[in-house]
């Protein structure tokens, strides 16, 4: 029989609004996708808009939140991580996976703005998000170089470079951003290619057809982006978008 500790309860105290509307395309990890703005949205509780005093103050923060769309009913001892391409099994622990013991995950943005007084409550504009949309949060906390970087950490097998591919549009695609982000305030074209220049499939369709392989090009996929199906396909010359809708 397995045997778990004392239970806890916690209330989220906001939710966190992004451009991903699924798990297919969010960033592995904050910082990779610098285009992928969010916003915190905290609860109208007076609390709460007191406990932000000074946070101004600070650059980046960290923002403590629950996986509560990763699609599993059940923790996973061991997992297959993306980076590795799911060809070596490593512990949940000694990962980021969303299955975990307990479904807690930890994000480092960068604050770009706070609206203490915004309609419904307050609200913390960040940069660099890897979190899909209306995704909980249960605490935020600063971010402080001094205690929380570590230049000399080993990344252990997370440490090789993560490989980016050069994103295309097609001429109808470039068509369709600019008659929807005309004034590009919304940052869309920059924002397909941070996502895009991942590659972020999952790990079984990266093995089954890996874009450096001949008989992948020419395979489609699809992804939303801002409320937007974009529509691309693996080429030698790396990712061709074909078509927004």
């Amino acid at each position: 029989m397995k045997k778990r500790g004392e239970a806890f309860s916690f209330a989220a105290i906001g939710q966190v609004r992004t451009p991903f509307k699924d798990r297919f395309g969010v960033p592995r990890q904050p910082g990779l996708a610098a285009e992928a703005k969010g916003v915190i949205k905290l609860y109208p509780d007076p609390d709460l808009k007191t406990a932000l005093r000074s946070l101004e103050e600070f650059s980046h923060l960290w923002i403590v939140f629950v996986f509560h769309d990763h699609g599993g009913n059940s923790w996973k001892p061991s997992i297959r991580p993306p980076r590795l391409g799911g060809n070596r099994k490593v512990g949940v622990l000694a990962s980021r996976s969303p299955h975990r013991p307990n479904p807690i995950g930890l994000s480092a943005v960068k604050i770009e703005k706070i609206d203490l007084d915004a309609e419904g409550g307050p609200e913390i504009f960040v940069g660099s998000v890897d979190l899909i949309d209306g995704t909980p949060v249960l605490d935020i906390k600063p971010y402080i170089p001094y205690a929380d970087a570590i230049p000399d950490a080993n990344a252990g097998w997370a440490s090789d470079p993560i490989p980016r591919y050069a994103v295309s549009f097609s001429p109808d695609a470039e068509k369709e951003i600019l008659a929807r982000d005309p004034q590009g305030t919304k940052n869309l074209r920059a924002l397909i290619i941070s996502i895009l220049e991942l590659d972020p499939r999952p790990a079984f369709q990266k093995r089954q057809t890996p874009l450096e392989s001949e008989k992948s090009w020419g395979t489609r996929y699809g992804i939303d982006v801002l409320d937007h199906d974009v529509k691309y396909e693996l080429q030698e010359s790396g990712i061709f978008v074909y078509q927004i809708v």
